[in-house]
């Protein structure tokens, strides 16, 4: 059974559709490959897929050892290889000055976060450039 449904509307945009909660996605391909560029492309979705999925598993991690992240941030940077056309690598900077935890629980959030599933999933070609501002 699907937990989603896309759909290609036409101009190389296409529309995803969470089934569960009806939240819609809606890409387009960036300008510098025929695209609008009004909406995240497939490749940024990637991107933001990794530092969300990273900042989920942290936050996971960090409820277990009594700490609070919200407030955590994250820079995303995509950098695409030209032949083939692929993500060549993710350069993501997270950042959080006020965290209130030990120099381990701090390492144990960093650890949870680059073993999160989306950064386990991507191939091992592309570059995961992480970088934790504590």
């Amino acid at each position: 059974m699907a937990s989603m449904t896309g759909y290609y509307s036409g101009g190389l945009r296409t529309q995803d559709t969470h089934l569960k909660s009806g939240n819609v996605i809606i890409t387009d391909a960036p300008p510098d490959n025929n695209g609008k560029g009004e909406a995240f492309s497939p490749t940024d979705l990637v991107c933001a897929a990794l530092s969300s999925c990273m900042m989920t598993i942290m936050a996971m991690a960090a409820e277990k050892e009594g700490i609070d992240l919200t407030g955590l941030k994250s820079d995303i940077v995509k950098i695409m290889a030209a032949n083939p056309r692929k993500i060549a690598e993710i350069q993501i900077t997270f950042t959080h000055p006020d965290l209130k935890a030990t120099d381990v629980q701090k390492l144990k959030l960093e650890r949870a976060g680059r073993t999160c599933p989306v950064a386990l999933s991507l191939a091992e070609g592309l570059t995961q450039t992480i970088v934790f501002n504590w």
